[in-house]
Order: C-alpha cells, then structure tokens, then sequence
C-alpha cells in the first residue's frame, strides 16, 4: 500500500512540537509493516543547511491561486529509508519562523494546491493521502472539488489526523474564490462555513474518507461542548468515521540505554538513573541527596497545561514538602513568571530554565524521579511517554492520551505506571503528589513501580498497525 503523509512540520528537519515527532517516527513504523511511505512538507528557512546540502530538484512547476500564478518547486532526499519532498517557494516559506504570519491561508492554501500539482511531477500516486492538523485541511476538499474529475487522483482515498482541536486554521470568507478558487457551493455546515468563515480543519473533517485522533479518549473527549471547541457538532455527525489511535514515540531515539546526552546509561537499574539525579542536581545547583524526590516539567508553557493548578499550591507544595522541581519551557508571560518567582523564594528547591534545550530536556527525563502533566486537555501528549521510557513515573490528570497511556499506581495490587487525578483541581493534584511522594520512600514499592514503568509499551508498533487497518479499510 502507498501512503503520503503530508504535514507541516517532521524531525529531524523542521519541529515547533509533537507533530514533527510524529511525521519523523510513524512512516518508519508504517514501513518496518510493509506500507510504502513518503512525505511531503514546505521547504522552510528554518531547515539546517546539513539538509539542504542534501536536496535534489525534480522538477518546477506553477500553482494556481485565484489571480495568483505561484512558483513552486520539488526537492527531495532520503533519509532514514524513508522518501522527503520538500515544496520550495522563498516567499511563502524563507521566513523566520514556521507559523504566526498575516498570510497564513495564503501560504497552506499554496502548499495544500501544490500537493496535486507534485504527484503529476513524481510519477507516483499513493493509495491513501494521510493529512495531519488543519495546515493540510483542504486536500481533502479539493480531491472532492477542483480533481474530482482527473483520472489521475480518482482513486485517492484520504484520512485526516487532529493532532489538537484547539488550533483549527480560521480565516476570512473573502479567500474562498480569492485564493481557493470555489464559490458558495462549499459554504454550507456540511463544508467550510463556520460562523460565517472558513474553517480549514472543517473542511476536512466533512471531506476526508476517515479522521483519527491522537488517543482513544481525546476522540470521545472532543464529541463534547467543553472539549468540542465549536465542532463537537461535527464530530458526532462523523462519529462512525472517528477512531482515536495513540502516538508512540521513537524508542531508538529515546533510549536511555544508549542516550548521550545523559550522564549515566541505564535500562532498569535504579542505582544507575540516580546517578543522573546526582548529575542533575550538581549542574543546577541544587542540594545533591538521592533522597529528595525530584519532579520534572517540560512543556510548553501555556494555559493548555494546567499550571494553573501550580500556582494555587504551589507555596503550600514548596514550604511544607522535602522536594526539588526542576522546569524546562517557554511560553505565556504569567506562567514564565510564576515559575521565576518559585525559583526566586525557594532556591534551594526550585530551577528554571526559560528556554528550550534538547539535551537539557533528556537530562530532566533521566534525572528526575517524578515528571508532572496536569493539562487541561492532552490530545495525546508525549512528554509522558518519554517520562516512562526514562522511568520518571508520570503525575498527570485523567484526560485525552493521559488518561490512556498513565494507570495509577495501586500500593496493594502493585500495578500501574504513574499516578493520576481526575478533577481539574488544585487540591487533588497536591493529593496526588504527595502520594507520589510518600511511595518513593517506600524502596520495596518504588522499585515495583520502576519496573512497572519498564514494561510499558511506548512504541509506534500498535499505532502503526492500527493505521493500516484504516488504510486498508478505507481503500477496500
């Protein structure tokens, strides 16, 4: 079976967040199962010149958009077994960053056009077109509009992945004939209206043969008014098309057993992750003792991610509990102070670093015993994935993919792979912690726990089936 996968962002080449992760890992695991997979991006400023080194061009061509006649070009390198393309065009794509710009329909309504006009140049059409997030929302549409007719593509099925409801590509009715070259035939609730705009992820939420989410229970979670954002409506119309499938992540990749960046390797060995502690606790400048639990956040700093609940016990948490809270990200000006002025009155429990750095990233994974995820909502989330194959056991609140990745921990049974809280609040989330907490000093537990965390099975292997059953389904 072929399968193009089309994104806005993948690693190792181009990442803002988890859906680079995703694009760089799944086509491997849809290959290692037999699917023959290539991928398509924009070809940003933003790409290292180790991998522009490597391009070749296949060919040019033009893209039409309303009045506009676009260039657009075709490079392409393998990497990892796997075939790239990358469309080249200097004034939609030589930016300074991938995302944030006044022309944004403009720029994935040429990069959503430029997809069709490709599969002519390469001389290979896929089976199944998986789209991911709204940057790729109208291929689905226009399979349905401008090619319906073109011998060529009349057989292309596609599915559309929602990797965050939250984000949805909103613009001005005006682009419908102005960039997208359809009229008022598609501005209906079956189509791309919304509340009088164009609602890219809309469009294909009705267009597309098949729609997944990220995890089992974000894909009930968004058939709902709170997680719904304004298409729940929709979904539940398209509910026997859903089907919710949890992201893996690489483990060749993240893999503690080999990872450099790390002071000391290990797989179950307790003893020999606390040397990373240790490490982690000197680096920062924090009191070193193997005693002292201590919890991990990287994250974005945003609303989505629950610091809300941080700030109202935080002094509560911080005075009263032997502890150390490690933070890595950036994001919103209130939740970046909230976390200085943590550092600023408890210095001898608190480091934070206002930035994003890799390495530091999967120091805080393999040195922190405790790694803290009370979102709001998690489509799937991967920082508890990384946190259980580093084992830092997970504290995270039952929603989306937390809620099916993390089991609490259960003193009697002894299973389990972290600990979770239901409500959004503030108080139960302290419980949880502190829970979590008196379990660490409980070494016969604790271990139990750490190999609990070992046996978790954070792969891409089911995902990867599970997607070809949709694909083989919506082709069958």
């Amino acid at each position: 079976m072929k399968i193009l996968m089309v994104g806005s962002e993948c690693s190792p080449f181009v990442k803002s967040g988890g859906l680079a992760d995703v694009l760089g890992s799944l086509p491997q695991a849809l290959s290692k199962q037999g699917a023959e997979v290539r991928v398509v991006l924009p070809k940003y400023q933003e790409m290292s010149d180790e991998w522009k080194k490597q391009l070749s061009l296949l060919g040019t061509y033009r893209v039409q958009l309303g009045w506009r006649n676009q260039y657009a070009g075709i490079e392409t390198l393998s990497c990892n077994g796997i075939t790239f393309y990358f469309i080249d065009n200097e004034y939609y794509f030589k930016r300074s960053n991938l995302y944030g710009f006044g022309d944004e329909a403009e720029r994935f309504v040429f990069f959503n056009r430029s997809i069709f006009e490709m599969l002519r140049i390469i001389d290979w059409i896929p089976d199944v077109i998986h789209c991911h997030d709204w940057q790729t929302g109208l291929i689905p549409l226009y399979l349905h509009t401008h090619y319906q007719n073109d011998p060529l593509f009349h057989k292309i099925k596609t599915i559309f992945t929602i990797h965050n409801l939250k984000y949805q590509g909103i613009f001005p009715a005006s682009i419908l004939h102005e960039l997208m070259d359809l009229d008022h035939h598609v501005m209906h609730e079956d189509g791309v209206e919304f509340y009088g705009n164009i609602n890219f992820m809309k469009a294909a939420l009705n267009y597309a043969d098949k729609i997944t989410t990220v995890s089992e229970t974000y894909a009930e979670e968004i058939k709902t008014d709170y997680y719904g954002e304004k298409l729940d409506g929709v979904l539940r119309k398209k509910s026997n098309q859903l089907t919710g499938v949890i992201n893996g992540i690489d483990t060749a990749l993240y893999n503690p057993a080999t990872d450099k960046a790390i002071t000391t390797n290990y797989e179950q060995s307790f003893n020999e992750k606390l040397k990373n502690k240790r490490a982690l606790q000197e680096q920062l400048g924090l009191p070193v003792k193997a005693s002292i639990p201590l919890v991990g956040i990287v994250s974005r700093l945003v609303e989505q991610k629950g610091f809300d609940l941080v700030a109202r016990i935080a002094d509560e948490w911080l005075a009263h509990d032997d502890v150390q809270l490690v933070v890595l990200g950036t994001g919103d000006y209130a939740y970046e102070s909230l976390f200085r002025n943590l550092q600023y009155r408890y210095p001898e429990k608190v480091f934070v670093v206002i930035d994003f750095k890799e390495t530091l990233a999967r120091q805080i994974y393999a040195g922190s015993d405790l790694f803290l995820m009370p979102s709001r909502f998690e489509p799937c989330g991967i920082g508890q994935l990384l946190a259980l194959r580093y084992l830092s056991a997970p504290i995270v609140r039952e929603t989306g993919g937390l809620a099916d990745t993390v089991l609490s921990f259960n003193e009697e049974t002894e299973k389990g792979n972290g600990f979770t809280f239901k409500n959004f609040n503030a108080h139960d989330m302290l419980y949880t912690i502190r829970r979590a907490l008196s379990i660490y000093q409980n070494k016969q537990q604790w271990h139990q726990l750490v190999a609990n965390m070992a046996n978790s099975n954070v792969s891409w292997d089911f995902a990867a089936k599970k997607y070809l059953e949709i694909y083989q389904s919506t082709v069958n």
